[in-house]
């Protein structure tokens, strides 16, 4: 099979993938609120009533509904899927390594001892749902934000723990 990985692809000698992930599923949300409002058009609306107006047979108002619904549903799925299967966020043992997007493509790689800060922000429903922003500050002022990562604070404890262990071999090596 072929390996499209940006991060794979992106590997220098010696160095190896510690962790990576993909965005958090909660980018698949509008989606689903796409596919709800289908469902809603074709259970609900054929036998909902306004005042004195029934809707019951008036096929053309809750088909079209559903066909834009469903039209919202499969255009935005396929959107979000591409961002969602070409998006990645990696450690390694010497960088961290993130690309997001596929045909316009932002890419962050930095080598452990040039983060001065990550920084997690959670909301209410990212801290219940495990996920959030990362924030990552280099040295020279440069500050990169990366949203719906999953598992931020994992993220975060392993970037911290390869920036010691790349610290150490650093001074070992001295």
């Amino acid at each position: 099979m072929l390996d499209f990985s940006y991060i794979d692809q992106s590997l220098l000698p010696g160095e190896t993938v510690v962790y990576r992930t993909h965005p958090h599923w909660i980018i698949f949300t509008p989606t689903i609120i796409w596919i709800v409002a289908m469902l809603f058009s074709l259970t609900i609306l054929p036998d909902f009533t306004f005042g004195q107006i029934q809707l019951v047979g008036y096929r053309p108002f809750y088909l079209i509904f559903a066909f834009i619904a469903f039209a919202g549903a499969t255009v935005n799925g396929v959107f979000t899927y591409i961002q969602f299967r070409t998006s990645e966020y990696g450690i390694t043992n010497k960088r961290v390594i993130v690309k997001v997007g596929f045909i316009q493509r932002a890419t962050l790689e930095i080598l452990l001892p040039r983060i001065e800060s990550i920084q997690v922000v959670q909301s209410v429903p990212g801290r219940l749902l495990d996920y959030g922003t990362i924030i990552i500050s280099g040295t020279g002022g440069s500050r990169d934000a990366f949203r719906n990562m999953p598992s931020p604070l994992k993220f975060h404890l392993i970037a911290q723990e390869q920036a010691e262990l790349h610290s150490r071999r650093s001074n070992d090596g001295n």
